[in-house]
């Protein structure tokens, strides 16, 4: 008798551990995604001392749902940065001479400067830069101190929208100086992606600069 007695209590606690256990499994199970409230994580700009940087956004309500608010802010945050690209390169995959790369760049107003290229600035203010001129030989930059010995295939301009100037004239500018290099060093202009720049890309890239400002004209309005 005494065997069975503790038979049956080993099998009691054996009842109670395993309905114990279940409970805690139970009560750690993350609930459903359709059932859990979503946290929305903080605008970009929280925490920023600019009075018109998006906060923290507004609590979600019983139903787990943004207030309208939220939403709006977001909406007329401003558009991001647009870079326009282009390669001036030797033709038949040849190479320019350093220094007389140099010189035509010196010679359409360029000056060499931040990050050891060249750039066009508005003015005398080194701070207002309308476009820039890197080698396509990496990192970029140029070696002026052995720039006679140097072979460099091609340079890459940009500019960088918004701009100390309007965007299209600063793209005007830009094809001008690209052109004006690929007629003193006998080089041919390119799009972004290395193609040829015929005269309907060009036009189209002056149309997306065109529609970037005014997005970001209407946005921050």
């Amino acid at each position: 008798m005494d065997g069975l007695r503790w038979l049956l209590l080993l099998f009691g606690l054996l009842v109670i551990a395993g309905i114990y256990f279940y409970s805690r499994i139970q009560k750690s199970t993350p609930e459903s995604v359709e059932t859990r409230p979503i946290r929305r994580a903080p605008s970009i700009g929280a925490g920023s001392d600019d009075p018109d940087a998006p906060g923290e956004p507004d609590q979600l309500d019983a139903d787990g749902d943004a207030e309208a608010e939220d939403v709006v802010v977001v909406a007329k945050r401003p558009s991001q940065q647009k870079i326009v690209t282009l390669r001036v390169v030797a033709r038949n995959k040849g190479a320019f001479r350093g220094d007389e790369l140099i010189l035509s760049l010196r010679g359409i107003g360029m000056r060499s400067g931040k990050f050891g290229i060249y750039h066009r600035y508005d003015g005398n203010d080194e701070n207002r830069t309308i476009f820039s001129a890197a080698s396509l030989v990496e990192p970029g930059s140029f070696d002026l101190a052995n720039i006679k010995e140097q072979e460099i295939p091609g340079i890459s301009m940009f500019l960088v929208l918004p701009g100390p100037v309007d965007g299209t004239e600063a793209f005007d500018l830009m094809m001008q100086a690209a052109r004006a290099i690929a007629q003193t060093i006998n080089a041919e202009v390119l799009d972004e992606s290395g193609c040829t720049l015929s005269i309907q890309r060009e036009r189209y890239m002056r149309e997306e600069i065109i529609q970037f400002q005014h997005q970001r004209t209407k946005t921050v309005d």
